[in-house]
């Protein structure tokens, strides 16, 4: 705070006294506000600063002080020379003349620095074509034409060209208006927005039969990731489930975020350990495994109250949770046996539910409310604790739920009914085929080769001899 010059107070009355004061203040708070919207670097305009910059660092400064780049003693990685047997083309170079004095050389035996070019070809549409001719018939007078090989389309688009459109608008998230631009300017297939849609109803058409088919195989899993995010069908609001098993996951998506959509997806859960938030539609006395990802978000935002009691508390339930998750890392990491983890984390649990008792008896309304939703069915907390190979959180459900947030983000959801189910399918295929380490475009594919030919499609479900991975 600013002080009144002794030589200046002395002749002051103190009215005048108490005015300049009050000035002094505010000129003090001015100057508070200004150095906060005033960037660090105040030769720069406050408006290059970013919104969300942290303040009290240099713009520079930076807690590690490693330069950017590779760091010493990391791993090279370069791009391996292949034979040159298979490069397209080989060019022989010599040098014309000696490159000091420019008299002739004598060339040496030896093998020659080899530098090779990547490029891309040029891209150009496979078209075939059938000519359909026809025959007259002295007898009846009809004609009769040629009918098309087995597995020939009616139509103008390929399996490949299915395969790889459905990719583009499902997998990579692009809008058919920007699916067709590719197509027209990379591919030099001409294509409109309206071809993509028809393509798209053909893919969804031929993944349908093993989508549902993954969706029969859901209650029969013993335990199962499910989350859920908002969306929009035709400017409705809608919601995108998904359900997660160790080596498939199945999408769908449904007016509305009750218990009856739920069972849509998986079906009769009855027997299956539920990994999920802990919304309410849930709680249908299932046995479940609540997410603590979930809940130290909700912990952290005690400690960050005003309130000092739900700070004080917070602080406690963080504290009994990271010694939680410190066993449980090192049992993952194979330093503690299973009944060992089991042996550390029982005290921790009664001490993290005598600590929500606490708070449900505090008489705070915030810490009330948050206690009183988890006590009455704490046990969701600690199925991890009884079931050897329950995961605590419920990572997998949102890893794997990102990629369609994204695309809901971009293309505001779907238009028609029809659309939902594509994307709902090609979503599980994408994602099915990520967790079994399978080619997503070779199995599109192949199940737009089956559609042409009348035949079933391939199944999405893990082979014997089909490498996986594991749902973590």
């Amino acid at each position: 705070m600013s002080k009144i010059p002794p030589e200046l107070e002395a002749e002051m009355t103190p009215a005048v006294k108490a005015a300049f004061l009050a000035l002094l203040d505010r000129i003090d708070e001015l100057e508070s506000q200004i150095q906060k919207l005033t960037p660090r670097n105040s030769s720069i305009p406050p408006s290059t600063e970013h919104p969300h910059a942290k303040r009290g660092r240099k713009p520079n400064s930076s807690k590690n002080k490693r330069k950017q780049g590779g760091q010493k003693g990391h791993q090279r990685h370069t791009r391996e020379l292949i034979p040159s047997e298979k490069c397209d083309s080989v060019t022989p170079r010599y040098p014309d003349a000696c490159r000091r004095c420019g008299g002739d050389l004598e060339f040496d035996p030896a093998d020659p620095k080899r530098h090779q070019v990547w490029d891309l070809p040029p891209i150009e549409p496979v078209v075939d074509e059938y000519q359909l001719f026809r025959g007259h018939c002295p007898c009846c007078g009809i004609t009769t034409q040629a009918d098309l090989p087995a597995g020939v389309p009616s139509g103008q688009c390929g399996p490949r060209l299915a395969a790889f459109t459905g990719l583009l608008m499902g997998h990579f998230r692009q809008s058919k208006r920007r699916t067709s631009m590719f197509l027209g300017d990379l591919l030099n297939i001409p294509c409109s927005p309206a071809w993509t849609v028809k393509i798209q109803n053909l893919l969804s058409d031929a993944i349908a039969a093993p989508c549902e088919q993954l969706r029969g195989e859901l209650e029969k899993q013993p335990q199962l990731f499910v989350d859920e995010s908002p969306t929009k069908e035709k400017k409705m609001k809608a919601w995108l489930w998904v359900a997660v098993a160790q080596t498939f996951a199945v999408f769908g998506i449904f007016g509305n975020r009750s218990r009856e959509s739920l069972v849509s997806l998986v079906g009769d859960y009855s027997g299956i350990i539920l990994n999920c938030d802990r919304a309410k539609m849930y709680l249908d006395g299932k046995r479940l495994q609540w997410c603590w990802a979930h809940l130290k978000r909700d912990i952290q935002k005690l400690i960050d109250s005003p309130d000092g009691q739900v700070r004080r508390l917070g602080h406690d339930l963080m504290r009994q949770e990271r010694l939680l998750f410190e066993h449980w890392r090192r049992y993952k990491a194979g330093a503690i046996t299973w009944r060992g983890f089991q042996r550390l984390a029982g005290p921790i649990r009664d001490e993290f539910n005598s600590l929500l008792v606490r708070g449900s008896w505090s008489g705070n309304e915030k810490l009330m409310g948050f206690c009183d939703e988890i006590l009455p069915r704490k046990e969701h907390l600690w199925t991890f604790l009884e079931v050897e190979g329950i995961e605590p959180t419920n990572n997998t459900a949102e890893r794997t739920l990102r990629p369609a947030v994204i695309y809901r983000k971009l293309s505001f959801g779907t238009q028609s009914a029809k659309g939902s189910r594509y994307l709902e399918r090609i979503l599980t295929v994408s994602e099915t085929c990520r967790l079994q380490n399978r080619n997503a475009y070779q199995y599109l594919i192949e199940a737009m080769e089956a559609k042409f030919a009348g035949q079933s499609s391939p199944s999405l479900l893990p082979s014997a001899d089909q490498p996986s991975v594991a749902a973590a």
